[in-house]
């Protein structure tokens, strides 16, 4: 799913802790939020991810369906919007909050 903005704001969406995820969640086979099963039609990639399993560092490629990811792309633009600046003097032009609304939107259909 293409944002259509230089900022990355799939990196923003908050994401469940791996140690709450079951197998498939962390594998990409269902989504990360509601636990869904996904397909390449169905599924919206999240992007690579950071975080340590077990005391050690490891990469992990989430994947969610399309309406959890409208729903967190609103839930990062309410958290975004309030302490952006641009944002409070003029919406339109603030390339984060574009590119989350653009998300939300997108993965609606």
């Amino acid at each position: 799913m293409e944002t259509g903005t230089a900022i990355d704001v799939l990196e923003l969406l908050a994401l469940p802790g791996l140690a709450k995820l079951t197998e498939q969640q962390v594998r990409g086979t269902t989504c990360v939020w509601d636990g869904v099963p996904l397909t390449a039609a169905t599924a919206v990639d999240l992007g690579e991810r950071a975080a340590s399993r077990a005391g050690q560092p490891v990469r992990w490629f989430p994947r969610a369906c399309h309406p959890c990811t409208s729903k967190a792309a609103l839930r990062a633009l309410h958290d975004h919007a309030p302490m952006c600046e641009q944002c409070t003097d003029e919406a339109a032009l603030c390339e984060v909050g574009r590119g989350l609304y653009r998300l939300m939107r997108e993965a609606r259909r």
